[in-house]
This record gives structure tokens, C-alpha cells and sequence, in this order.
């Protein structure tokens, strides 16, 4: 019953598919080699629509995989891998000449029960495998490894977790120090949700940075998620990641989207194109912010109408693939850069 209810649901993704549309213009190709532009992939769409295939392929240049290389996905049962999705993206990139931000190896979510019941030295070598094993996989085919995601809770102490629970505060450095020894070449980051403006959890998150670099420990960046809404842009957006940046380090906007109440109105969508606008800006003033996501570009597929009912409508286009003002603020700005 499940596998009939799957196919069709596989069915119905070709079946209703949007074409591409004509954009206004070509965000990869504005941007030039200022910085990365680009998105979080969905397997299924990705494997199904050819309309999302095609503006994946022309309009970004960098792509990080939404869930295909989360060790839940990749391994649920100890030992037996299933690369397919992972693969399936990382050949799509090399054929479109994209970068691959591996996303991600070790986070307090989306683990595979195996790993949630592991204790203190099973639990280190379970990870240092596993890294071995995915950046090994992938050596030279991705550029950008989020080593490390989501370590601190909001008032910016370290995040409840197995990994924190059984290792300790150390198990931050032995992944990132694992990670480079499975690929020399590969840029290592760690990546944070709610970190974007002063305050704990982007104390915190500084603090860690400072402490890695000062005790040798490979960290070439770091990255900001900037999940915004409504809101706006927090106050001293720009000044946060410029401390970071004067470390030394890369900094990179890693999952950007600006939810919205359902239905969005014009004034609504005014909003939504501002906020994008003003992250666009604010990574091109920084010398060293070297990448701009968006976690997902389609309202077709984002994460915000799943776990935020009443919300969506968050991405740069909208669910036929036609172009939202936000869409045209951000050509705008990579235009004028």
C-alpha cells in the first residue's frame, strides 16, 4: 500500500509539473565570479520535473542538496549506504558545471536511530567513519562541506544532542579535523540557523570560531542560514558577519528564504522582495561573503508550508516557476554589483 501510495504521488509530480517559463534574467550569470549563487535540491523534483531541472541547471551555480546527504537519508541502517539520491545530484552538478555544498555531516537532527543510541567511543568512531566515508565519496566532486550545523541552542549554549551528550564540546573539532583529512581541498564550514544578528547563540557561535582558529583547527568559513520572515533583516546583520569575516574566514549565506502568511498579498510580496534584496546586498558589501543560497527556489517545493502550516509562499518563484518580485529585486542587485 505505501509503495502505491509513493508511486503515485511520484506520478503526480510529472503529471501537474510546471515548465520553465522565461526569467527575466540569469542570476548565475549576473553574479559572474563575485560569489555563488545558489539553491537547496529536492530529490524527487530533481528525478521527475524536467522544468526544474532546467532552471536549476541555468540559473544557479552552486547547489546544495536539501536532505539527500543527511546521514538519515544516507545510511538508516548501520552499513548498508544508499548514494542514489546524493549521486543523482552531484552528476546533475558536474554536467551543469555547478559547485556542491555537502550538506550535512554531522547535526543534531535527521539521524539514523543507530546513531541516536550509541555511546562514547562507538558513538566517535561512528562519526569519524562517516565522514570518511561521505567526503571521501565525494572528494574533489564537492567544494564545500557544512561540517558542523546548528551546535548552539538560542541563548547560546551548546545544543542538546547525542553528540554533545556523549562527546562533549569536542566533537565539534574532531569532525572538522576528520573531514580534512578525507579531502584536503575541500572549503569546511560550520552552519547556523538564528545566528545572523548580535546576541547569544551569534556570541556563541563567534566564540567557537575564535577558539577553533586560535587552536589550528581546520575552518575555512562559516555559515549563516538567514531563514527570515515578515520581520525583516534583524538589526546588525551586516556588522555580524563583517566580525567574522575579519577573522579571516569565508562567510557564506547558506539557506535563505523570507516566509510569508498564506495567501500572500501584494504588499506582502513587497515586503518578501525587500528583505531578499537587502540580504543580496549585504553579502556583496562584505569582501569575504563568498556565496549566496536559497533553500529551494520554487514555492513548488519548500520546507516553510511543512513545518510551518499557514506559511509559504517563501522562495523566488513562485509554484508554476514564474518569476516573483523578489526574484527581480535579486537580479536587480547582482546586475548593479
Amino acid at each position: 500500500m505505501v509503495a502505491g501510495v509513493a508511486a503515485l504521488l511520484l506520478r503526480g509530480v510529472k503529471e501537474d509539473a510546471p515548465r520553465a517559463v522565461t526569467l527575466p534574467g540569469v542570476l548565475r550569470e549576473e553574479a559572474g565570479t563575485r560569489l555563488a549563487v545558489g539553491t537547496a535540491v529536492r530529490d524527487e523534483p530533481l528525478r521527475e520535473e524536467r522544468g526544474y531541472r532546467t532552471v536549476l541547471a541555468r540559473q544557479f551555480s552552486s547547489v546544495t542538496p536539501e536532505n539527500a546527504m543527511k546521514w538519515a537519508v544516507l545510511e538508516p541502517e548501520r552499513g548498508k549506504l544508499d548514494w542514489s539520491a546524493a549521486d543523482r545530484l552531484v552528476d546533475f552538478a558536474v554536467e551543469h558545471g555547478q559547485a556542491v555544498r555537502g550538506h550535512t555531516l554531522v547535526w543534531y537532527s535527521q539521524n539514523p536511530a543507530w546513531v541516536e543510541g550509541l555511546k562514547g567511543a562507538q558513538l566517535r568512531q561512528a562519526v569519524r567513519e562517516h565522514i570518511r566515508t561521505v567526503v571521501g565519496r565525494y572528494r574533489r566532486k564537492v567544494a564545500v562541506w557544512d561540517v558542523v550545523n546548528e551546535p548552539f541552542e538560542d541563548d547560546g549554549t551548546r545544543r542538546k544532542s547525542v553528540f554533545q551528550r556523549e562527546l562533549g564540546d569536542g566533537w565539534a573539532e574532531d569532525a572538522l579535523r576528520t573531514a580534512r583529512t578525507a579531502d584536503a581541498q575541500a572549503k569546511l564550514y560550520i552552519n547556523e540557523i538564528g545566528a545572523e544578528a548580535p546576541g547569544p547563540k551569534a556570541d556563541a557561535y563567534f566564540a567557537l570560531a575564535q577558539d577553533l582558529l586560535a587552536r589550528g583547527v581546520p575552518l575555512d568559513g562559516v555559515g549563516f542560514q538567514a531563514h527570515f520572515s515578515e520581520s525583516g533583516v534583524p538589526d546588525g546583520f551586516r556588522e555580524n558577519l563583517e566580525r567574522f569575516a575579519a577573522l579571516g574566514l569565508d562567510v557564506a549565506i547558506t539557506e535563505a528564504d523570507v516566509a510569508l502568511e498564506e495567501p500572500a498579498d501584494a504588499a506582502a510580496l513587497r515586503l518578501q522582495a525587500r528583505v531578499y534584496e537587502e540580504v543580496a546586498r549585504t553579502c556583496l558589501a562584505i569582501e569575504r561573503c563568498v556565496s549566496l543560497t536559497v533553500w529551494g527556489f520554487t514555492d513548488r517545493f519548500s520546507w516553510i508550508p511543512e513545518t510551518q502550516p499557514g506559511r509559504g509562499e517563501a522562495t523566488l518563484l513562485d509554484e508554476r516557476l514564474g518569476p516573483k518580485r523578489a526574484f527581480r529585486e535579486v537580479l536587480r542587485v547582482l546586475e548593479g554589483r
